[in-house]
């Protein structure tokens, strides 16, 4: 029964691969997340409606520096700008999501590799795979930084949904815990490659196929005229009509994963998105963006309220779905 929920997740993912057409009609909405523990009830509504609604929203006034922001791009342009050498040198280790890995992720949706290379941050499993100083300095200290703010954010994000589902508040900044060794939420860098003249009448090239996110809340750092995410709510699943999300300096990006759908018995959707191609006409340069998974510690145990699921750790529920993404190893 634990393996059947994300069977699944697995078949509809493969449904995903066509073209669809888009639409502008839904709504992606934009939340403003000042004066906070004033204004926590109307902004508890606000987030709960949108991500039943279309499981994706933006929030604004969030308490990270654009400064910081942009310090944390700029980290992680100079780290894929480092020789595929040395790179290589900090390889993923795809049981514990930590370290480097390029065109390796593989989405069920389309069978081949995202046109993609990553860094995978997960604190308690870093170890040898941090850049040395004299490659890359400062770049430890600035990308833990600005993961503990992600963490923040999230956890303030996660006790409104607490609140709705009657958890206690804290309940999954507790189940978040980054002080203990199974801690397993990820700050994720990436690199969409350029585009090469010759591929760019291929519609058929995904930057990132179709997907959903495997953990509770996913918060996605973007660029100002760097597009191509697109959403894909479950009302419009079967006429495949996706809506784009514009990507906003001043805006985070978030959406439910999967984890957290089975924690909530299925109130909060966990919807697909994907990364698409430009057009003949869009801009065919690389596009970078930073995205944090809270992903519950793991040996928390995911049990919703309702009962609607067996009971599974996060570490087994994790482990399931990474390897059903990732390319067999040689």
């Amino acid at each position: 029964m634990a393996g059947s929920h994300t069977l699944n997740e697995l078949a509809k993912e493969s449904r995903m691969g066509g073209l669809g057409t888009e639409t502008t009609d839904r709504e992606i909405r934009r939340i403003d997340l000042s004066d906070f523990e004033a204004r926590r009830s109307d902004i508890t509504e606000q987030l709960w409606n949108a991500a039943v609604d279309v499981g994706f929203f933006q929030v604004y006034n969030h308490g990270i520096d654009l400064a910081d922001v942009r310090g944390a791009f700029a980290m992680s342009e100079q780290f894929f700008g480092l020789d595929s050498a040395v790179k290589a040198q900090y390889p993923l280790k795809k049981g514990f999501n930590s370290g480097w890995e390029s065109k390796t992720q593989v989405r069920p949706s389309i069978g081949v590799p995202d046109e993609k290379e990553s860094y995978q941050i997960t604190r308690p499993h870093m170890g040898d795979l941090w850049p040395i100083e004299e490659e890359l300095a400062g770049f430890r200290d600035t990308m833990l930084g600005f993961e503990a703010q992600c963490w923040d954010v999230a956890m303030r994000l996660l006790s409104c949904f607490a609140d709705k589902l009657g958890f206690e508040r804290n309940f999954f900044a507790e189940a978040h815990d980054p002080a203990v060794d199974s801690y397993q939420s990820t700050l994720r860098m990436l690199h969409y490659f350029a585009i090469p003249e010759h591929l760019r009448g291929d519609l058929g090239l995904w930057r990132a196929g179709a997907h959903t996110d495997f953990d509770c809340l996913t918060l996605l750092f973007q660029q100002e005229g760097q597009g191509g995410l697109q959403v894909l709510p479950g009302k419009e699943m079967d006429t495949q009509e996706w809506t784009p999300i514009e990507p906003s300096e001043d805006a985070i990006t978030c959406n439910i994963g999967d984890m957290l759908m089975r924690w909530s018995d299925d109130r909060l959707p966990s919807n697909f998105h994907r990364v698409k191609n430009p057009g003949p006409d869009g801009d065919h340069g690389a596009r970078y963006s930073l995205a944090f998974f809270a992903q519950a510690n793991r040996d928390v145990v995911i049990s919703g309220p309702a009962g609607k699921y067996p009971d599974i750790t996060a570490e087994d529920y994790l482990y399931q779905r990474v390897n059903a993404n990732f390319a067999k190893e040689k």
